[in-house]
């Protein structure tokens, strides 16, 4: 007999909205912001062979990101560092029991520990009043991460420069092993794709008429990781289908982007999607869909992400024609509802 655990189903949640893009109110741009960390973003827009030169120009300017070997971790509560770079954060750390013991630093209980903790959770504010160069606290973080418990680690490491003069990534860890990194971007024409048939004014759906959100995010998923659509019986890996109503498009565009992509970058381009509707186009929809990364410490906002167990954390914006949307964010085992 298989343990009780084992017989359910993971837990996982999906959170779906909707709003106007150009509505005063609209906190699209805020949800993005919330989601800090993501590894790939992907856009899908049906009945399109070729991408507007704008919305090349907006992939092509996604930016860089750096990979930092063997980087002290010390080094991030530095004020050199603080100043250069970090305007408003966080140094959030996930340790387990031992370290959290050797550190010495405060926290709390991982909220997934279950009834014997063994993971913990540190915060430290780098920007707060009390955290000044010689001051008690300061100085305590610092001597616990350089001296009582010395931590090194491999970071990915990305930054927004509004254009200010000042130290660049590379310059200021140029004496560590630190390398520049493009975002992988690939390009593909999806020929006969069936899509659902969506009404941007009822997430539920209705027989007949048109597919719920689940329904929807359901398919691209299938879509995204090119799962066929068939439903043939012979197939040992799907028996999936597009669900009904829907129909067959001539061909799609796909394209995504994987790395470290900062939410400023996201934000410019889901603004560009919105502004693909501003001539007649065939689509009546697009998507943009974005992975944060399995195991960080958080998934949005502050909220910790139980990233031991599955670790999905991503959104999916389906922006209409009359620049509706609707926003599914989804979480998987061990994660707080999303805002």
């Amino acid at each position: 007999m298989l343990p009780a655990q084992l017989g359910r189903a993971p837990r996982h949640l999906l959170v779906c909205e909707r709003g106007h893009a150009r509505h005063p109110r609209s906190r699209h741009a805020a949800h993005v912001r919330d989601h800090a960390y993501s590894c790939r973003v992907s856009f899908l827009i049906p009945e399109c062979g070729m991408l507007p030169e704008v919305l090349k120009s907006t992939i092509a300017d996604i930016g860089e990101y750096y990979l930092v070997r063997n980087l002290p971790l010390h080094e991030l509560v530095a004020h050199e560092f603080i100043d250069a770079f970090v305007k408003k954060g966080k140094l959030i750390l996930s340790v387990d029991k031992d370290t959290y013991e050797e550190l010495g630093l405060q926290g709390r209980p991982s909220q997934y520990s279950g009834k014997k903790v063994m993971r913990y959770i540190i915060t430290i504010d780098l920007t707060d009043a009390g955290f000044h160069p010689e001051s008690k606290k300061h100085n305590r973080v610092l001597w616990a991460l350089k001296e009582k418990k010395p931590l090194e680690f491999d970071f990915l490491l990305a930054w927004y420069n509004t254009g200010a003069e000042g130290s660049t990534l590379m310059s200021y860890f140029s004496k560590n092993q630190i390398q520049a990194l493009k975002p992988k971007i690939t390009f593909s024409t999806l020929r006969d794709l069936q899509c659902p048939v969506l009404q941007s004014n009822d997430l539920q759906g209705k027989p007949e008429e048109s597919c719920s959100t689940e329904e929807l995010f359901e398919w691209l998923g299938a879509v995204l990781n090119q799962v066929s659509l068939d439903n043939k019986s012979s197939s040992f890996l799907s028996t999936y289908c597009c669900p009904e109503p829907n129909t067959v498009v001539e061909k799609a565009f796909l394209c995504t982007i994987t790395g470290f992509i900062i939410p400023e970058k996201i934000i410019q381009l889901l603004e560009q999607l919105c502004c693909y509707f501003g001539e007649p186009k065939l689509a009546y929809w697009l998507t943009l869909t974005v992975h944060g990364f399995a195991d960080s410490p958080v998934s949005w906002r502050e909220s910790e992400h139980g990233f031991h167990k599955g670790g999905e954390n991503l959104y999916n914006f389906v922006i209409f024609r009359n620049l509706d949307y609707w926003l599914q964010m989804a979480v998987g085992a061990h994660d707080d509802c999303p805002p």
